[in-house]
């Protein structure tokens, strides 16, 4: 799932969960973890995908992507949400293995897959993070997580062992991270009177959001969940100077604003400490 901006308002994940084509595979039902964002699935694109901000932080996570992945890669995507991703690298010839818990969610990127006609490049399984041993594939070239799907597993350790066994060595991994640091969120809230939600991401244990519980893990703890199996090649920023998703108000009225903000944030987005102070941080890997 990309729970993103989903956690960060009421209304919607920073990313939905995502599946790739019309394929089915039989599953046990979807974990409770699953369920609220069947709830977002409909609405899920305009909501974020295809909004003013939410285009803007996609945009440069979609380049790090195709620079990562080659035309007849075999990538396994975790927490598709609609299948914007798998769609964008499979037009670029990349195949991908997408995966998602929410049912409702994989039927929209089943649908996204099929209208775009890339049946032949993109597979859709209904599959939690926590459920990878059942894949039972072989090694992958690549894998990665847009906007948030680690956010709501509560240790990473265990899908970083199972990764470790998908992943040949050499392999990218891409993990687009919720962290615990963002003075845009402070701001925000406080200003609106709202101090518990400008700080809910320091909470120990995590944030309650619609029955489940959000984690905000640093970079630094996300770099040892990986380690030793993982080596680290780049963090980046995305939405430090640009605002979290939630503001979509304030940024259609300030569109030109916008616009200087995304080219700053794309000029300084691996200058510490801005990746620690982001809505997002974007954490890339390489199989030893």
């Amino acid at each position: 799932m990309e729970p993103a901006a989903a956690a960060e308002s009421s209304a919607q994940p920073s990313g939905p969960p995502a599946s790739p084509t019309a394929r089915s595979s039989a599953a046990p039902g979807p974990p409770a973890a699953a369920l609220p964002f069947d709830d977002l699935a409909a609405g899920y694109d305009d909501v974020f995908s295809h909004s003013a901000i939410g285009s803007l932080l996609r945009r440069p996570l979609q380049r790090r992507l195709r620079a990562a992945f080659a035309a007849g890669d075999r990538v396994l995507e975790l927490g598709c949400g609609t299948g914007e991703d798998a769609v964008n690298l499979a037009r670029h010839g990349v195949r991908v293995l997408a995966t998602d818990a929410s049912p409702a969610m994989v039927a929209a990127a089943r649908r996204k897959v099929e209208d775009a006609g890339l049946r032949d490049l993109v597979e859709v399984r209904r599959l939690a993070l926590e459920e990878l041993t059942r894949l039972g594939e072989p090694p992958f070239d690549g894998a990665f997580s847009s906007f948030g799907g680690f956010n709501c597993v509560r240790d990473p350790r265990g899908p970083a062992r199972d990764l470790a066994a998908l992943l040949r060595p050499g392999a990218r991994l891409l993990l687009c991270v919720m962290g615990p640091l963002v003075p845009w969120e402070w701001g925000w809230f406080l200003l609106r009177g709202k101090p518990g939600k400008a700080f809910r991401r320091l909470r120990p244990g995590g944030a309650a959001w619609r029955g489940l519980v959000i984690r905000y893990p640093s970079i630094g703890a996300m770099k040892r969940a990986f380690d030793p199996e993982f080596r680290v090649r780049r963090t980046a920023a995305l939405g430090v100077l640009l605002p979290p998703s939630y503001a979509g108000s304030w940024a259609a009225r300030h569109p030109r604003l916008l616009s200087r903000l995304d080219r700053w944030e794309r000029r300084w987005e691996t200058l510490p400490p801005l990746p620690w102070l982001a809505d997002h941080y974007l954490l890339e890997l390489e199989r030893r």
